[in-house]
C-alpha cells in the first residue's frame, strides 16, 4: 500500500542486513509497519504494529477483504473521500483514508495527475492485489511502539516519524524513542533503525541519498537514508 515514507524502493537493500543473522522461527517485529512494505516481503514469524487504527484497518482490509475495496474511481469518488473526515462509519475509510491520498499521507489530499486523467482507486486495487497474499499470517496489532508485547529474541525493525520532517498523525517523543531503543537491545533483541540521524551511540550501517516529496506543498527535499544499529550489536 502507498503510504508516507514508504521503504518499499529500499528493501532489497535493507532486509539482507536487517535478516542477515535470522534464526530459524525468530520473530520479526515492525513496531511502525506503515503501509507493510517491508514486511510484506518477509517470511516466516511477523508482527506489524501500528498506533493509528485506520493504517491496522486498511492491512487488515487488503488482506482479509480484498473483494470489498473499491475497484475504479467509479466505485469511490473524490466527494466520498471528502465526507471521510465527517464520518467514522464508512467501512474502508482506513484503506481509502490512505491509498486514495497525495503520497499515502493519512487524508492528505485526492490523488490526482495534472490533467485528471488516471484514475488512482484503479491503481490502488491492483497494487492490494499483489500486496493481499503477502500480508497472510502477519500479526496486524494496534498498538504504539511502547505498549506492544515482543516475542523474545526477536528482530526488530523500526521505521518511526523521521524528526524535522512532515508531521504524522501525532507529534512523536523521538528521545523517549531512542530510550526504548536502548532498552531493546538490553532485553537481547536485534534492534534497527531508519532515521536520517541518531544519537551519537548508534552507528550508520547502511545509507542513501534519496528525494522525498511528502505533501503537494513542499516539494521536492534531499536527505540521506540511514539504517542504524546500537553500537553494542556492531560486530567489528
Amino acid at each position: 500500500m502507498k503510504y508516507m515514507g514508504s521503504k518499499n524502493r529500499y528493501a532489497k537493500q535493507l532486509l539482507p542486513i536487517i535478516l542477515a543473522n535470522r534464526e530459524a522461527g525468530q520473530w520479526y517485529v515492525e513496531p511502525f509497519v506503515g503501509g507493510a512494505n517491508m514486511i510484506d516481503k518477509v517470511n516466516g514469524n511477523r508482527i506489524g504494529a501500528d498506533l493509528n487504527p485506520y493504517l491496522i484497518q486498511a492491512l487488515v482490509s487488503i488482506r482479509d477483504s480484498l473483494n470489498e475495496l473499491p475497484k475504479t474511481n467509479k466505485d469511490f469518488t473524490e466527494a466520498q473521500y471528502k465526507e471521510l473526515r465527517k464520518s467514522d462509519d464508512y467501512s474502508h475509510k482506513g484503506y481509502a483514508g490512505f491509498a486514495f491520498s497525495y503520497s499515502g499521507k493519512w487524508l492528505g489530499g485526492w490523488r490526482r495527475d495534472g490533467e485528471g486523467k488516471r484514475d488512482y482507486v484503479a491503481e490502488s486495487y491492483r497494487n492490494a492485489e499483489k500486496q493481499s497474499p503477502t500480508l497472510a499470517g502477519i500479526k496486524l496489532i494496534c498498538s504504539g511502539y511502547n505498549d506492544l508485547d515482543i516475542p523474545e529474541n526477536s528482530i526488530i525493525y523500526c521505521d518511526p516519524p523521521y524528526k524535522g520532517t512532515t508531521k504524522y498523525k501525532d507529534d512523536f517523543d523521538h528521545s523517549a524513542f531512542w530510550d526504548w531503543c536502548r532498552e531493546k537491545v538490553i532485553e537481547g533483541h536485534q534492534v534497527f533503525m531508519s532515521e536520517y540521524s541518531a544519537p551519537s551511540d548508534f552507528i550508520c550501517v547502511w545509507s542513501k541519498e534519496v528525494n522525498n516529496s511528502l505533501t503537494k506543498d513542499t516539494g521536492s527535499k534531499k536527505g540521506v537514508e540511514c539504517l542504524f544499529r546500537h553500537k553494542s550489536q556492531i560486530v567489528i
